[in-house]
């Protein structure tokens, strides 16, 4: 089933400012609560999606790859990296959004509670060459994240009694003023170690190599951030960061790539030229036989319809464009020489500009 449109689902326009954006959020996170709507499959569902659309639209990095690209933008996963939406996610991460709002007991107490605290996040480089880029592709890649280790246990930290802020009464003109800050003891976690294992460190976390399969969809460019949710560090009493994956574009010997479409020089010699032929070319999804017209001229261009790159939205695939280039032999024997010089003065051996229908620029023109 084809994911709904972020703004469709908020009811919001493109254009909608951040705050205009966060009310409409607010206003359909009250509507399908799932307080005030026990055993409602379909209202947790709603919930879940506008959650999702916001957290996609109230971040700007976000917003701009899906208004660029769609779905497709965010990795063709949606909001939360793809690792799939749950509440805990929702509530640690727009907990606060209702203020003091009436539902406190599931958004940490309007704020005034322990708000979930989230591990850093792990950046990766990954290369693709053309044919991983244009068709889209399933990588396995090694990742070392903190985990924390098996077989520790914490307990409640004393300094600010599991909340994870501390609180401090200050006398002014005006009267007493209560100030919140994070707890230095726990970092805001509102737990701290109780035992550990030997190789833990001192918050009970380890370092361990994972292999994680990534879905690289088509058409991805070069230095776009793709995340996945949870696949981070993670923090002892919170939740996992993510895994940003920065894309690259391994250089290609043989083939350009303009945007959609791929560049292929296609030399000829002048005999082939002249006569006509039938020549194999290389793709980026195997070779294929084209044919050369007799009389080709050099610089002339070729299509091959839908051999180049699919866009990332996934509604259409760019083209093959190959520039043919008559090759001019540098070295003759006396044959060939002998052959040329009787040739040179034939009428049909003279330029005739005149009979190229268009110029190279108004083909490159017409092509992009």
């Amino acid at each position: 089933m084809a994911k709904r449109d972020y703004y469709e689902i908020l009811g919001v326009s493109k254009s909608a400012s951040a705050d205009e954006i966060k009310k409409a959020y607010r206003k359909l996170a009250i509507q399908y609560h799932p307080d005030k709507n026990p055993d409602n499959p379909e209202a947790e569902e709603k919930f879940k999606e506008a959650a999702e659309a916001y957290e996609v639209l109230s971040n700007p990095d976000k917003k701009a790859r899906y208004d660029q690209f769609g779905h497709q933008g965010l990795g063709g996963n949606g909001g939360f990296g793809g690792g799939g939406m749950n509440m805990e996610d929702i509530f640690s991460q727009f907990g606060d959004i209702f203020g003091g709002g009436g539902f406190g007991s599931f958004f940490g107490g309007g704020g005034g509670g322990r708000r979930t605290k989230k591990g850093t996040n792990l950046r990766v480089k990954l290369k693709l060459n053309l044919q991983e880029i244009a068709n889209g592709v399933e990588k396995k890649i090694k990742v070392k994240r903190h985990v924390v280790a098996p077989g520790v246990t914490f307990k409640t930290c004393s300094a600010c009694q599991g909340t994870g802020q501390v609180k401090k009464v200050v006398n002014t003109m005006l009267g007493q003023m209560v100030s919140a800050s994070t707890c230095a003891v726990c970092g805001g976690a509102g737990q701290i170690v109780d035992k550990k294992p030997a190789d833990a460190d001192s918050r009970g976390l380890i370092i361990k190599e994972e292999v994680i399969s990534i879905n690289i969809p088509g058409g991805v460019g070069e230095g776009m951030q793709l995340s996945m949710s949870g696949k981070g560090n993670e923090t002892p009493g919170g939740i996992p960061g993510d895994l940003l994956i920065v894309i690259e574009e391994a250089e290609e010997g043989i083939f350009q790539r303009e945007g959609n479409n791929v560049i292929y020089d296609l030399h000829i010699s002048f005999i082939q030229a002249a006569l006509g032929d039938s020549v194999e070319v290389p793709t980026i999804d195997g070779k294929v036989k084209i044919k050369i017209d007799a009389g080709t001229q050099s610089g002339k261009m070729l299509r091959l319809k839908g051999k180049g790159i699919k866009d990332i939205n996934g509604y259409s695939r760019g083209d093959q464009l190959i520039m043919v280039n008559v090759w001019t032999p540098t070295q003759l024997s006396k044959e060939e020489r002998a052959t040329l010089e009787r040739l040179k003065d034939s009428e049909n051996f003279k330029p005739d500009p005149g009979k190229q229908e268009k110029s190279f620029f108004d083909k490159m023109k017409e092509f992009f």
